[in-house]
């Protein structure tokens, strides 16, 4: 990486976050009855619409103030987890689509969700996750990479069937988003998915408040922190064991995930109000570059084009929303999220 690659590379990721935080703060100063013109403005270009709040956890969209997006821990609250430097895991995805059964059995689940049915509650599919906190991509925009592949079941947060196999890859502050074979017809392999959404870092639960009512979940095992986020009450949580083990009784004992627990898209399909994906055989191992990060050289162009997954991601493609045309908000998603 070459001084002037490292210097390009900063300067665009400074003006993005610059534009984002002058949007932000026109937004807060506008009155409430132009806040959707202010939320079309925000997403006037491709990069800006492909930068979504997420509070913290992949960018600083919305927390650029000091100790914004971050919770203190208060007297009484367990220490924070971290995840390793690396590691690898599987995990079941449950796409629970039953609201009754949500509304009396809300999450964190165990494995397999107590209380519901299979089919008749939720359905399965399986997927893992690569992470390596130490990568640093060749143009040097940002650090971290993450792989999370999804099969044959693609994560539901997007409107429409996810019924082919999908990954996400975060390499930097790039993100990419890759399809296979089973993809729907009209897609590409490989998009954009955004300039601006890093892995989690390792202390990324510092941005998720603790919540002591989930952590009862699993006869009390747990250490939970979610949050529910606007517009839509979106839930976004993930839970922790709270007895620190060893990989397979190898190695420092640590806390390790039971699971991510989010809402996803409730329209049908994909019909998941809620998901939780639990986690096993979760071990602090460095995955294989061939398996994982280098998958994006193999599968996309030198300049993928955006991705047009959330309806208000593409909306001067062919058949795009009419909503997002109109001075009138989108539907809630995880793309319209806000602070």
């Amino acid at each position: 990486m070459s001084l002037q690659q490292s210097v390009f590379a900063a300067a665009r990721r400074s003006a993005l976050v610059l534009a984002c935080a002058a949007a932000w703060v026109q937004a807060a100063d506008m009155p409430e009855a132009s806040a959707p013109a202010t939320l079309k403005a925000l997403k006037s270009t491709p990069a800006a619409r492909h930068s979504y709040y997420t509070g913290g956890v992949h960018n600083t969209v919305g927390c650029l103030l000091p100790g914004s997006c971050v919770y203190p821990r208060k007297p009484g609250e367990p220490s924070n987890p971290l995840f390793p430097e690396w590691w690898i895991s599987d995990w079941t995805m449950y796409r629970i689509f039953n609201q009754a059964a949500i509304k009396q059995y809300p999450p964190p689940y165990a494995s397999p969700p107590a209380g519901m049915t299979e089919g008749q509650d939720y359905e399965v599919s399986y997927g893992a996750s690569y992470y390596d906190s130490s990568y640093v991509p060749a143009d040097g925009d940002g650090r971290g990479a993450m792989m999370e592949h999804y099969e044959k079941r693609c994560l539901p947060i997007f409107p429409g069937s996810n019924h082919y196999s999908c990954s996400f890859v975060s390499l930097g502050n790039k993100a990419y988003f890759l399809r296979y074979a089973d993809r729907p017809k009209g897609t590409p392999q490989c998009c954009q998915f955004s300039l601006d959404n890093h892995p989690p870092r390792r202390d990324f639960i510092k941005h998720l408040p603790y919540n002591a009512e989930q952590s009862s979940h699993l006869d009390n095992s747990l250490q939970a922190y979610s949050r529910v986020v606007q517009p839509g009450d979106i839930l976004f949580g993930y839970a922790f064991y709270k007895q620190a083990t060893r990989d397979g009784g190898k190695g420092a004992p640590y806390r390790h995930p039971q699971s991510f627990f989010f809402s996803g898209d409730p329209g049908s399909p994909p019909d998941a109000p809620m998901v939780s994906q639990n986690y096993q055989n979760f071990r602090a191992q460095k995955p294989d570059p061939k398996q994982t990060w280098m998958k994006v050289a193999e599968m996309c162009p030198a300049k993928p084009e955006w991705c047009c997954l959330f309806a208000t991601d593409c909306p001067d493609k062919a058949g795009g929303p009419a909503a997002d045309k109109a001075d009138s908000p989108p539907d809630a998603s995880w793309a319209t999220l806000q602070p």
